[in-house]
């Protein structure tokens, strides 16, 4: 009975661990001086598990995702959530896969300093706006917030950081490409930096409809938030700043070592892109947008064409070494901060290898890593999302 005892409560923990560990929030107060704020004007907001034993001067500083806001009704609608304000947030969060502090789970990470930042401002941390308009009181501050955290983790320890990777998912995985260069800069000459975008490979294509959706929607993010500025000069230099919120128009240029994970069938570009509900009134990729495998013939069809597009634009990093992709054939938006799809015995695999295990060979540099899946469905691996 004692040994069967004994049986259960190890089951259980080690399905805590791969469940992840709950972390408590650390609301950023010195920002406010700085008036690096929320969108409604309160502190940001991070979690941090701390590093051990050999990991103690090591990195990852993560950033939310969680869309953007593209003007004031938009950001107004923000306020009273907690992606607009962190009175709003979960003061625990929940830390797996890339962020999990068991060796089983993470092998390359698990004992590193794992920080989760939590999104506030609309604007994937890039705007900056003096003047708070008093109807609405809103706050454009989301590049301040980004430097105000690196800022108070280098007074935490993170000026002693020996190793540090930038990541990101979704809207927080193009802040990880767009913010790459900079974070380098603030991090201590010595250290090994490189950065790690999940989902976070947005692309400027027509929608359905043939409408400029998307390019449109960021220009007006980026005009909103006062963007600009905190955008990489060597694409605004040459291109007008809304097309620089586009990591096809960035990425070639970044110095510091990046990797992109990223689904050829992104599910959340595929459901706001490509066939947002504006460019589909009468809702006839509805069912498909919520489950592949009730899509069309057209559908797929449609959908193998924006695989296409997609491998188009992120094939200007194909040719250097320091940078690294693994884009699977899946229907899936987000895949590192999850057990089941960052490594375990059935996650997705490209040429035989789990998201874990590319990310660590590039980090460490044991090998390079640039694989491009085949068309869906042809990789039995994938976890396909399926939404309600």
């Amino acid at each position: 009975m004692d040994q069967l005892l004994s049986l259960v409560i190890c089951t259980l923990l080690l399905l805590k661990s791969a469940e992840g560990v709950a972390v408590p929030i650390t609301y950023v107060q010195s920002a406010v001086a700085k008036g690096a704020v929320c969108l409604d004007g309160s502190p940001p907001a991070y979690h941090f598990d701390k590093g051990f034993e050999g990991g103690i001067d090591n990195w990852i500083v993560h950033f939310e995702g969680g869309g953007w806001c593209n003007n004031a009704t938009t950001c107004l609608d923000r306020v009273n959530t907690r992606l607009g304000s962190s009175k709003k947030m979960d003061t625990t969060l929940s830390f797996s896969g890339f962020f999990s502090s068991g060796k089983k789970f993470n092998p390359d990470f698990y004992n590193w300093n794992r920080i989760k930042v939590r999104y506030c401002d609309g604007s994937s941390f890039t705007g900056d706006v003096e003047a708070v308009d008093p109807k609405t009181n809103l706050h454009y501050r989301g590049g301040r917030i980004f430097v105000a955290v690196i800022e108070d983790l280098l007074a935490k320890g993170m000026k002693n950081a020996k190793n540090a990777i930038l990541s990101g998912c979704s809207a927080g995985g193009l802040t990880s490409i767009l913010q790459c260069d900079r974070f380098k800069t603030l991090l201590p000459a010595a250290a090994k930096v490189k950065c790690v975008s999940d989902a976070g490979y947005f692309i400027n294509v027509k929608s359905v409809s043939g409408s400029q959706h998307i390019e449109q929607f960021y220009s007006q993010v980026v005009q909103t938030h006062g963007s600009a500025k905190n955008l990489p000069s060597s694409c605004t230099s040459r291109l007008p700043a809304g097309l620089c919120f586009f990591p096809e128009n960035v990425a070639a240029q970044i110095r510091t070592p990046i990797f992109f994970v990223n689904a050829a069938y992104d599910s959340w570009q595929i459901k706001n892109i490509l066939a947002p509900g504006v460019a589909d009134p009468h809702g006839t990729w509805r069912n498909c947008k919520l489950d592949i495998t009730k899509c069309s013939s057209t559908q797929l069809n449609t959908m193998q064409g924006f695989r296409t597009d997609f491998l188009k634009a992120i094939s200007g990093i194909s040719n250097s070494p320091s940078k690294g992709a693994f884009i699977d054939g899946c229907y899936a938006h987000c895949q590192t901060g999850i057990q089941e799809t960052w490594m375990r015995n059935d996650s997705p695999v490209l040429a035989k290898t789990t998201i874990a295990k590319a990310v660590g060979d590039w980090y460490y540099e044991r090998r390079t890593f640039h694989e491009i899946d085949c068309p869906y469905p042809c990789n039995p691996t994938c976890h396909n999302r399926i939404f309600e």
